[in-house]
């Protein structure tokens, strides 16, 4: 069989990619023509050079494919043209789907997010039936899923064999940029995490968001919407397993929402004065106001996802990061 993954040489679809190919799928991949081919490098696949934002890329690239899994996005809560985030997310999440009909594709997996769901209130944990209120959305990346996601549901609706998967915050091997759930590992094991600000998310193995676009693909009811995720945990909870699986301690300062909030304004300014990047934005503090807790049973029960340990998938994103040089000097030695 030959599936086509967008956004294959990111760090979900560097998943998806090794999954199919354990499968035994023929895996053709769509990259940027200055896409970094790191996270795929020595793999048995075809890669083809597209973009999608480029209809005739994606024309040729899903042609003759059986399956196509719909991983790519502009993930960045920090970009100076919102409007690009909308194109390549929205558009582009458009431009796959006109791809894939015409290619006759018999299911399309479109990799949502949880960032598309109902925003949690407290103590509430979201489930795919949750009512969401889009006004309630920060910043144009959640925006933007949001609207991808009502594309496909569209499409689902006109007859396309569209199934969505929402991953929560995965964490493991191949997260190269790294994703913020990533850099809080790194600056964990650097050291350079003085304090955090409390907060929640569903923190899940991604291995097991890998598998689960397989078992959509294949048991995924059309039109439907399944949480890829793992367990709810606090920051503070979250530090302390790192502490466990590392045997390094964890930060004891709990640092107050809006002192922060307004810290990360001011550094925002800056980066902007200085064309830098933000190590934290204004989106990604007043979303941590909220505990992003999610319930994935309905893709334990109807597609049989796996749920690793969260133990487990701390350590293994731990490894990888050591192994690929994250850590640095004195921390890597200890």
């Amino acid at each position: 069989m030959t599936s086509l993954v967008t956004g294959g040489t990111g760090f979900i679809g560097a998943n998806v990619v090794r999954a199919l190919l354990r499968a035994g799928d023929e895996v053709r991949v769509l990259a940027r023509p200055d896409s970094d081919l790191l996270n795929i490098a020595g793999l048995p696949v075809n890669v083809v050079r597209g973009d999608l934002r480029d209809r005739d890329s994606l024309r040729a690239a899903a042609r003759s494919c059986e399956r196509v899994f719909h991983v790519g996005a502009l993930y960045s809560f920090w970009v100076r043209d919102p409007d690009l985030v909308y194109e390549v997310n929205v558009e582009g999440t458009r431009n796959v789907l006109d791809a894939a009909e015409e290619a006759g594709a018999r299911r399309i997996v479109v990799t949502s997010s949880v960032a598309a769901l109902a925003v949690p209130t407290k103590g509430e944990v979201v489930t795919e039936e949750t009512p969401a209120n889009p006004s309630r959305i920060v910043g144009a990346y959640k925006r933007s899923k949001y609207l991808a996601e009502q594309v496909a549901l569209e499409a689902a609706g006109r007859g396309l064999p569209v199934v969505i998967v929402n991953p929560s915050f995965p964490v493991g091997p191949w997260d190269v940029k790294p994703t913020p759930t990533g850099r809080v590992i790194v600056d964990f094991l650097n050291r350079r995490m003085p304090a955090y600000v409390e907060t929640g998310m569903n923190v899940v193995a991604v291995e097991d968001v890998a598998l689960g676009h397989l078992l959509a693909a294949e048991r995924g009811r059309v039109g439907e919407r399944y949480i890829l995720g793992g367990e709810n945990v606090t920051m503070r909870r979250l530090l302390e397993l790192l502490a466990q699986v590392t045997g390094l301690p964890a930060p004891r300062l709990r640092v107050p929402y809006r002192p922060i909030l307004a810290l990360s304004y001011a550094n925002a300014l800056a980066c902007r004065v200085t064309a830098t990047t933000p190590r934290m934005t204004p989106d990604t503090i007043r979303m941590s106001h909220h505990a992003m807790y999610y319930d994935p049973t309905k893709a334990r029960r109807e597609l049989g996802l796996r749920s690793t340990p969260i133990e487990e998938a701390l350590r293994r994103a731990v490894e990888w990061f050591v192994a690929h040089g994250y850590v640095k000097g004195a921390a890597r030695r200890r």
